[in-house]
């Protein structure tokens, strides 16, 4: 299973003070150099953490893939046209939320997303659609014309009760399961972290993991190099 690393929270920290670092740029180069098979940042409308120019160099300097998420909005598309990411990854937005807080709605945005979808493989972008363990919503995905899908474990990462958190992890592993056999790619990510990831791991349909949160904070103790070996240790086991 692959490691996407999230950037964001390093963006984050810097934003805090409106500082030149800690460099985000940097940390990707690391992440990379430690093991992580993609780097993952959401450029958001309101500029909280990445920016444009982060964007810029990392198109420039990274050598594994870059995974853009954004809102799917024009001012996204005209940034997506520029930058050219490998993936971009379409998800919900609110100017509110302190991070995202559910999937798209497949299902209620189908026309939009379609339209939408076909502007960015035109110029040769694939799409994700960030999407809750749902399947209609799966379903819908595949309709709408995405290449793959990274599912919501937010609920399973967040469940208090063990009971809880299983049914949340059968919900996961039904959804990568119908996923997959409508012939999309499968990624997994949200709250994602060291005690939980395991029995995500063990779904097989999933092939790849976005983890960011749990890996800065980690990385603040020991090393960024270090936090993402960890995580890739877990991912291999």
């Amino acid at each position: 299973m692959r490691l996407a690393v999230n950037i964001d929270h390093v963006a984050t920290l810097r934003q805090a003070r409106k500082a030149k670092e800690p460099e985000p740029v940097l940390a990707a180069l690391l992440a990379e150099q430690a093991g992580a098979q993609a780097i993952v940042c959401h450029l958001r409308g309101d500029r909280r953490h990445i920016q444009e120019r982060d964007l810029r160099l990392l198109r420039e300097t990274i050598k594994t893939r870059l995974i853009l998420e954004m809102a799917a909005t024009d001012e996204m598309l005209a940034v997506a046209k520029k930058v050219k990411p490998e993936v971009v990854s379409l998800v919900p937005e609110s100017p509110n939320e302190v991070t995202t807080q559910g999937g798209l709605d497949v299902i209620g945005h189908k026309k939009h997303l379609s339209e939408y979808i076909q502007k960015l493989k035109r110029v040769g972008i694939r799409v994700s659609i960030f999407v809750d363990p749902d399947e209609e919503q799966i379903a819908a995905c595949q309709e709408v014309g995405v290449d793959l899908v990274e599912i919501n474990t937010g609920k399973y990462a967040e469940a208090e009760k063990e009971q809880d958190r299983m049914k949340y992890l059968e919900e996961v592993k039904r959804a990568a399961e119908l996923a997959n056999s409508l012939g999309l790619e499968v990624h997994a990510g949200h709250g994602l972290d060291y005690h939980n990831v395991q029995p995500i791991v063990e779904i097989k349909e999933i092939s790849e993991l976005s983890i960011g949160f749990a890996i800065v904070a980690r990385a603040a103790i020991i090393g960024l190099p270090e936090a993402v070996q960890e995580m890739l240790k877990l991912l291999s086991e």
